[in-house]
């Protein structure tokens, strides 16, 4: 049996390998009919993509295909976004779809993302720079439309609302080739006035290609520099631009940003008659309560009785008068006390004092070092004459005193037995009053026993 023969599963993770691997198919753009289409009851969608030579299967899970704006359909025509890999326990290559819109907008659809993708790398659509709405707008802008169904279901959401704000309506192009251009004017002018707490930018609904100019990178970049903080109204709830994800605020139609820019007259107005029942209930508690400590203070002792009130304070304030003067005479005694005791460890520790006894201590140390240094002075005086004594008894003087001579050789050598010479041989004999040249003439060895 040939062992290079690999399993079905090794040539299948190969493969799978290989395409994963592959950059060319992390994001696959395609284009196709979708044929054998089943939406499982988890949410998953199981279908083919297929042309006129060839067919490819797909996979859509639940979690991407949640947002989808249409429910697909054997039949229809779709653009696809999405990655080729191996689906292993079969052993087929298949397309993991991300996104799917209909055919027809395919174009369009690549730029949309493309874009969306650029402007979230730039950090355009992060939340933390979203500014928050003002709560009660004085002022509001409108870029759009004048003519259009869009301005109409503002104006009168804001005026059935909170009548009290004041609405601008600035006039763009909302759809045509110079409609981005005007879009972005309005916004610019409704930051140049500097008197707007809010602005809604956007118009009615309509296909994506009427929609498109809110999807132009200018548009979204002016939204980005706005100063006022701005509301996207554009097209119906299912319609989705650049614009929604650059601006402070999404609104899913114009009526719902007309409800979003202001507050409702109806619901202000019940928050406060709840409050003012609330502060009618506190004030009548509080008054409640007034008049219960008020009548506690009228039944009691001190305004029923008043003047023996006064007596007994009078006393208790004798009383309190005398604690304090025999508090007062007893720490006077302490403090006094306590001061004559500083006062005498002060003298005691005057420095005359201390330095007198220095001076007695410095007397009594010279006293005894004087002392000290005699004896000591003595004692080696002694030590010194009797090293003398014991010099004198070996000095060699006292022996030539006593009729002995030192020989020495003629190198300067002290002789100290006969071996050391030899007849004919020039000695010297140190002896008291001088010293004697001599020559040896003969050696007579004499016997030690």
């Amino acid at each position: 049996m040939n062992e290079h023969y690999l399993t079905v599963s090794a040539l299948t993770k190969y493969i799978k390998r290989k395409l994963s691997s592959d950059p060319h198919l992390k994001e696959v753009w395609l284009k196709g009919e979708i044929s054998n289409f089943k939406h499982h009851s988890r949410g998953h969608m199981y279908f083919s993509i297929k042309d006129q030579q060839a067919r490819i299967q797909a996979v859509m899970f639940a979690g991407a295909n949640r947002n989808l704006s249409f429910t697909p359909e054997n039949g229809m025509n779709v653009v696809l976004r999405g990655d080729v890999n191996v689906y292993e326990p079969m052993g087929q290559y298949q397309l993991y779809v991300q996104d799917m819109q209909p055919d027809g907008i395919g174009a369009l659809f690549l730029a949309f993302e493309q874009l969306k993708e650029k402007l979230a790398k730039e950090g355009l659509f992060a939340e933390g720079i979203k500014r928050p709405l003002p709560p009660f707008p004085k002022r509001i802008a409108v870029v759009t439309s004048p003519t259009g169904a869009a301005v109409r279901d503002i104006l009168t959401t804001i005026k059935r609302r909170y009548p009290l704000a004041k609405v601008t309506v600035v006039p763009v192009l909302v759809q045509g080739a110079q409609a981005a251009s005007s879009i972005v004017e309005g916004i610019q002018y409704v930051n140049r006035m500097d008197t707007f707490d809010v602005m809604i930018v956007g118009r009615g609904g309509g296909s994506i290609e009427d929609l498109w100019n809110f999807n132009e990178e200018v548009v979204a970049r002016a939204i980005h520099a706005s100063r006022v903080p701005v509301i996207s109204a554009v097209g119906h709830e299912t319609d989705i631009t650049i614009s929604d994800f650059v601006a402070d605020v999404r609104a899913a139609t114009p009526t719902g940003a007309g409800e979003l820019a202001v507050p409702s007259k109806e619901e202000l107005l019940r928050s406060v008659g709840l409050l003012q029942q609330r502060m009618d209930r506190t004030m009548k508690q509080h008054v409640r309560e007034a008049k219960e400590s008020l009548s506690r203070l009228q039944k009691s002792y001190a305004f029923r009785f008043p003047a023996q009130l006064m007596r007994q304070k009078e006393q208790d304030l004798d009383r309190i008068m005398e604690r304090l003067w025999q508090q007062y005479r007893f720490s006077h005694t302490q403090q006094r006390e306590r001061l004559f005791n500083l006062s005498k460890r002060f003298g005691q520790q005057h420095p005359g004092k201390q330095v007198q006894l220095y001076h007695q201590q410095l007397e009594r140390n010279r006293h005894q070092l004087n002392k000290a240094t005699a004896q000591q002075v003595e004692t080696k005086k002694n030590h010194f004459t009797s090293l003398l004594e014991k010099l004198s008894l070996l000095s060699p003087l006292d022996t030539m005193k006593r009729g002995f001579a030192i020989p020495y050789s003629e190198q300067g050598h002290v002789i100290k037995h006969i071996h050391q010479v030899h007849p004919g041989d020039a000695v010297s004999l140190k002896m008291q009053g001088g010293t004697l040249d001599c020559q040896v003439w003969g050696i007579e060895e004499e016997n030690d026993e």
